[in-house]
Parts: C-alpha cells; structure tokens; sequence
C-alpha cells in the first residue's frame, strides 16, 4: 500500500489485529488489509469501541510515517511491517463476527481480562498511583503524565514501568534472587520466577517486544539453573540469531531487542565479577540480597548504557543508587498489584484490601521519584557518532572476560 501514500483518499477493509492502543485522547488500531499481508496503523477518536478481530472500512489519506530530528517513526514502525498510517479516518464497522483459530480466540480472552484489570486498578488506586501501576502490572506508561514521565527519566527508573528488554531481564533476576532470599531451593525458584514472568506476558497481551524479552530471560534463568551460565552466551547467540533472521529490522529499529540482549549478556558475563568482589561480605543474608540486586544493575548497565545515551541522548547520575533502593520493592509490588487488580474485578472490596500494601509501598517509591527528581540528576549528551558504539563494546567486552581470566578461582 506504500504507492498510495501521500497521495488522494483511499478505502481500505480489513480486520483489526492487535489491541486498540487507547489513550486519552486518542486510540491507535492496526488493520490488516484484505487480500494483503500489509498493517495500516489509523489513529482514530479515543471513544470508539472496536475490538480485537472486528471486520472494519477506513476511507482517508494514507501517509508515510514522520521522520524528524528527534525521532524516526518511520524506522520505528518499519520492524513491524507497518509502511503506511492514517490519521481519524472515517471508519465504519462491517461486522464483529469474529472467526478465531484456537490463538486468536485465546488472545481475544487475554485482551480481554486486560481491559478489564486495567479498569480495576483505575478503581483501586488514585491518579498518580493508578499510572504507575499500570505500568508496573500492565507494562505501559501511556496514560503517564509528562511530569511523572520526567521524574522516572531523571531518576532512570523507567525500565520499571516499560516492557523493555532489560526491564524483563532484571526483574527475572530480582525475583530469582528475592526468592532465594525466602528460603526456595534454587529448582523451585527458577519455575516459579519463569512462570511469574511468562504470566506477566500473557496478561499484557503478547506484545512482540515483552515476548523477546521474555525469551532472552528464561534463557539467561535456564543457564543459571542448569549450571552453564558463563558459556550461555552461546544459546543467547542462537536464539538472537534465530529471531533476526525471521526480522532483520530488530538489530536496527528495536531498541528493546537490542537492550534486551545485551543486559543479558552483562548478567551472563560481568555479575560474576561483582559476585567475587562481594564474597567476602555475602555471609551475612540481607547485605547479600543488596549486593546481588547491585550486581545485576551495575551488570545490566555496563553494556546497555551506551545504548540508551545513543538512542536518548542523556544520562542519569543517580541510576544506581536510585535502583538500588527502589528494585527490591518492585516484586511486591508486582504480586500485591496482580492481587488487586485480580480480586477487584469480582471485588471491590477485596481489591482495595490487597492495594493497601501497595499503596504503602508506593508513597515510599514516590517520594523516591521527588526526591531524585534533581536538575544535576541527569546530563544531557549531544548525539554521540555509531564510532564510539563499535569502539566501546569491543573494549568493554575484552575487559569483562580479561578480569574473568584473572579472577577464575574466586568462581
């Protein structure tokens, strides 16, 4: 459909496939065109109450998507086989009799109970809270306003609410860890951390990013529960491998892809280091919980870091300390969300029962945000040449199997 665009009007029929993205004053749906395998994205009135798999005629100009100096959207929808979107066309809804294989159907009920635990934590929580947890429950920061947004950024905390790869990456490792911590063999934590994960995916809906994310954590989780996690590197290779070549566009335009493997690959390789480097205090239980989250931050960031400031142009002075002292909440805060959002669809009652300790725990994770919320917390940085990218992770990556090398007895 790409010869149409920019050019006079255009009606389209097709099927919706994906979840309506809604906003508040607007919502996003991707129509699959008849006859074809191309995606329109249309961005339509926030009101409109389409669903998952309704049959629908769009009639509007079809456009190429923006390219401007901040942000290429044209790249960004590139990935997902999107070349062409419209702006409020005018839609008209042709039929809802949905014909499902056994996944679409399956989907359908997902999206579903999406909805509606999205409507339940809205009843749980108030206006700031309700959007953290939406993020934090949900993986999306939509509803987010700009000012909270900038607090998240300042303290680099936004992995948190974001279903990135490294967001899927450090918490599976914070949850392996918090569970150890309360006494689970290693074999029950490692079932229990990939199902929490999995389910996490399942009720966001199977977006593409969070399924690769998911993907990379429980090969970097299976690694470490079958004692192969410093020549795991080679699975995570072949299962990269495997998703480029049905998607070559994720190595350019998927920076999820991207900070998802790589923030596996500093687990993988470089928290050993700061593991040997802790030995000597890990006797004692609860400053060996500390240490493991610092080591899985500090791991993750050495090799996404440079990413981050290429792709955003900034940095965050306080990362560290700021997850250091916000991460080891995040797990109960993710199991007292669920609970809520769950028992407060059948329950309001009930729902606002298991918000209260969430509710507790996020006064404390907001007067974080403020109090980190600092004009010095976070450095601008001009756009940075791809140079320094191919010079940086070689180095980096001589470096970290160097000190291997030569710290091998402590591990």
């Amino acid at each position: 459909l790409r010869k149409f665009n920019d050019k006079e009007a255009v009606t389209i029929t097709g099927v919706i496939v994906g979840g309506p993205d809604k906003r508040s004053t607007f919502q996003k749906i991707k129509v699959k065109a008849d006859g074809t395998d191309t995606v329109v994205l249309a961005t339509i009135r926030p009101h409109l109450p389409y669903q998952y798999l309704d049959r629908v005629k769009i009639t509007g100009k079809l456009e190429s998507p923006m390219i401007t100096e901040e942000f290429n959207y044209q790249d960004y929808l590139k990935k997902d086989g999107i070349y062409s979107v419209i702006d409020f066309p005018k839609i008209e809804l042709l039929s809802q009799d949905h014909s499902c294989t056994p996944f679409s159907w399956a989907y359908e009920k997902i999206l579903f109970l999406k909805e509606h635990l999205q409507k339940s934590i809205t009843a749980q929580f108030g206006p700031e809270e309700n959007s953290i947890m939406e993020g934090i429950v949900l993986g999306t920061s939509k509803n987010m306003s700009e000012d909270l947004k900038d607090k998240f950024r300042s303290s680099g905390l936004s992995h948190i609410t974001a279903v990135s790869g490294s967001h899927i990456v450090i918490l599976a490792a914070v949850l392996m860890t918090s569970l150890l911590f309360f006494g689970l063999w290693r074999q029950q934590a490692f079932y229990v951390t990939t199902s929490l994960i999995w389910l996490y995916i399942i009720l966001i809906g199977f977006p593409a990013s969070g399924v690769r994310a998911a993907i990379m954590g429980s090969l970097f989780l299976l690694a470490q529960n079958i004692g192969r996690q410093n020549t795991s590197s080679h699975t995570m290779l072949l299962a990269g491998s495997a998703m480029l070549s049905l998607n070559p566009w994720l190595l350019f335009y998927d920076i999820g892809f991207q900070l998802s493997f790589l923030a596996s690959l500093g687990i993988i390789h470089a928290k050993p280091l700061f593991d040997a480097l802790f030995l000597k205090i890990h006797k004692i239980s609860a400053i060996k919980y500390v240490t493991d989250i610092l080591s899985v931050t500090i791991s993750a960031q050495i090799l996404t870091l440079p990413i981050i400031v290429y792709n955003f142009g900034n940095i965050s002075t306080i990362s560290l300390i700021a997850n250091l002292l916000v991460l080891p909440i995040i797990p109960f805060l993710m199991a007292f969300g669920f609970l809520a959002a769950f028992i407060g669809i059948g329950s309001h009652f009930l729902g606002w029962v298991f918000a209260l300790p969430c509710n507790i725990l996020l006064s404390y994770f907001i007067f974080m945000l403020k109090f980190f919320y600092q004009p010095w917390a976070i450095i601008e940085i001009p756009s940075i040449s791809p140079l320094w990218l191919g010079l940086y992770y070689p180095l980096a990556f001589f470096i970290i199997f160097y000190l291997k090398k030569m710290t091998r007895r402590y591990f």
